[in-house]
């Protein structure tokens, strides 16, 4: 039996400013897709899902939905005028007896339904626009980047519903885990090409690569092919003949071809570059505490920074991680504590709000009024790293085009904003760089590309992030904050600080259980062994045998000479992990005991 596909488009043609965006697209939506929507930066990927949404008329083709099956849009900028509150907007067309799924929706993504409009952040009316859009159920989501402005738990929370639905959905997203995590197909929008590979994003760079490198090799051969005619034609006479008019038509006919064939936009030219080295020693904070209108943002924390550490921040929204990283750069002083930055820093900021940026200015006077980049005199030059560069000459390298630069700040995308502002950022030398949730709108071939020149840095890198893939890729130490004031440090990356918090979670836990069964069988008399407790010290050895094997290896890792000097938070994660081990182990070979000589006694 037939499936009825939840979407159709079909011979989609559409031009924006002259320029094609999509020319005979067809493309089918069946139910239960679960697709990742990819494509560079102004590729046209949130204009096809708004055609697919019906909110973009094209210039030819239809859109195709079948009767009785409904279609739900995530926008990235909603309308809210005319509504009150946060939650009138997100229960709109909800039956009251279904208005409890916006509220659920809101805890899990941390919003507010009673949040005025008029004072709510554009992250909080995107959060309304996905409760919303979760709560009606339709049939078929289309999700333009909905873990922008979510905090990683809420991230989470959000891959879990997508999990468990049975409804289809079209997402994109920057987030590479979050797409790894739920796709099975990946539609990718390429030189005004759609392309679908029933597998989902992690065989993504795979599959794109693959087709760029047969792309390499049929334009070689096509180069070659041309090469060897053009020079046939200009041999003789005999090209003019009329029975060789038809191979000249040929050659003109592949000319045509190859001339069509468009050109891959490259990755942007980034580059960073080192300024004077700092000292060694980069931020010094000893027991720093601080609170705003009785709400503690951090309680006693202790941190030194090392030149050419990478440092991440990461923690649900408003817990204060912005506060925190100001307080770091001695911006805000501490309630108490001190605050000791190192010698010779050169900070470079990365503002996640884009504050630094004019909307009404244009690019080219987005660079050149900054008299820090400014050369001289002139409005048309900018230094850059020491060397004077033509304002659009920089620009081209974080792929704008001359008309861009004369267009307002306003009229980009985000991920466009985002470059901009690296651009302005990577123009200086620095060896402090700070960076407020720069991974934002940033398509993954600019993401691969930052992360790989964060790998290659000189300086320091103080991180905030919800990205879970990049922190990994990035981040040598974690700082966690829960809101309650406690900031913890962990080494590593997001994975690793999960890692570590469970391990530190299932000894406290065991430690605890054993402790309580230790002082509930002091209080029993000394008879025979219940099931339980014959169970109980049957496991005792392994257990035993597991901590101390533990003990073993982080007695090892603490005995290597350079470790408390080149990873101080590493050493000391592990000697508090060793300390909470051996004291488990003591307990669980009292528990052993008193349980053994029960089992003898009876």
């Amino acid at each position: 039996m037939a499936v009825t596909p939840l979407l159709q488009l079909s011979g989609i043609s559409l031009t924006f400013g002259g320029n094609p965006i999509f020319d005979g697209l067809n493309l089918i939506v069946q139910p239960g897709d679960r697709i990742a929507l990819v494509g560079r930066n102004g590729s046209g990927k949130s204009t096809l899902i708004k055609v697919m949404a019906g909110l973009v008329e094209p210039d030819q083709g239809g859109l195709i939905v079948p009767p009785g099956l409904t279609v739900g849009y995530m926008e990235q900028d909603p309308d809210l005028d005319g509504f009150e509150t946060l939650g009138d907007f997100a229960t709109q067309d909800l039956d009251p007896s279904e208005m409890y799924r916006v509220e659920r929706a809101g805890e899990g993504l941390g919003f507010d339904p009673a949040r005025p409009v008029k004072t709510a952040s554009g992250g909080e009316r995107r959060r309304a626009a996905l409760a919303r859009l979760m709560a009606e159920e339709p049939d078929l989501m289309l999700l333009d980047e909905p873990t922008n402005h979510l905090d990683i738990n809420a991230i989470s929370w959000l891959e879990d519903e997508l999990k468990s639905t049975r409804k289809g959905f079209v997402l994109i997203s920057h987030d590479r885990r979050f797409l790894e995590e739920l796709t099975q197909a990946t539609l990718w929008v390429d030189r005004g090409q759609v392309r679908r590979q029933d597998h989902g994003f992690r065989d993504f760079e795979a599959w794109r690569d693959k087709t760029w490198a047969d792309e390499d090799t049929a334009r070689h051969k096509m180069d070659r092919k041309i090469k060897e005619e053009a020079r046939w034609a200009v041999e003789g006479i005999s090209a003019r003949r009329t029975r060789n008019q038809g191979r000249l038509r040929a050659l003109k006919a592949l000319r045509a071809e190859r001339s069509a064939m468009i050109r891959r936009q490259g990755t942007a030219a980034m580059d960073l570059t080192s300024g004077p080295q700092s000292g060694r020693k980069v931020i010094d904070i000893k027991n720093i505490a601080k609170s705003f209108d009785q709400k503690r943002i951090v309680k006693d924390l202790t941190l030194t920074v090392q030149r050419g550490d990478r440092v991440a921040l990461v923690g649900p929204n408003g817990v204060g991680k912005t506060t925190l990283v100001r307080i770091l750069m001695g911006e805000i002083a501490p309630d108490s504590g001190t605050v000791k930055l190192g010698t010779n820093l050169v900070p470079a900021v990365f503002d996640q709000t884009r504050a630094q940026l004019n909307p009404e200015a244009t690019l080219w006077e987005a660079m050149t009024n900054d008299p820090e980049m400014r050369v001289g005199g002139r409005s048309d030059q900018v230094m850059v790293r020491g060397q004077p560069k033509h304002v659009v000459g920089y620009l081209k390298e974080f792929l704008f085009d001359e008309r861009q630069a004369r267009a307002p700040v306003r009229s980009l995308s985000g991920g466009e904003k985002a470059r901009l502002l690296l651009a302005r950022i990577m123009a200086r030398e620095s060896n402090l760089l700070v960076l407020d949730e720069p991974t934002n709108d940033l398509d993954v071939e600019t993401l691969d590309l930052l992360q790989d020149l964060l790998g290659d840095y000189d300086g320091t890198v103080l991180l905030i992030s919800h990205d879970r893939d990049f922190l990994d890729r990035v981040a040598t130490t974690t700082i966690a904050m829960d809101g309650t004031g406690r900031a913890t440090v962990y080494a590593g990356g997001w994975s690793d600080y999960k890692l570590q918090q469970k391990t530190l979670d299932v000894t406290s836990n065991d430690a605890r259980k054993i402790k309580k069964n230790i002082d509930k069988k002091e209080k029993v008399k000394k008879v025979g062994l219940s099931f339980t407790q014959r169970t109980r010290l049957e496991a005792l050895p392994a257990e035993i045998a597991r901590l101390e094997a533990e003990i073993r290896k982080l007695e090892v890792l603490l005995a290597q000479p350079d470790l408390y000097t080149k990873e101080p938070v590493k050493f000391r994660k592990a000697t508090e992990a060793l300390t909470l081990r051996q004291e488990t182990l003591s307990l669980a070979e009292d528990e052993w005991l008193m349980l053994e000589e029960k089992a003898s006694a009876s």
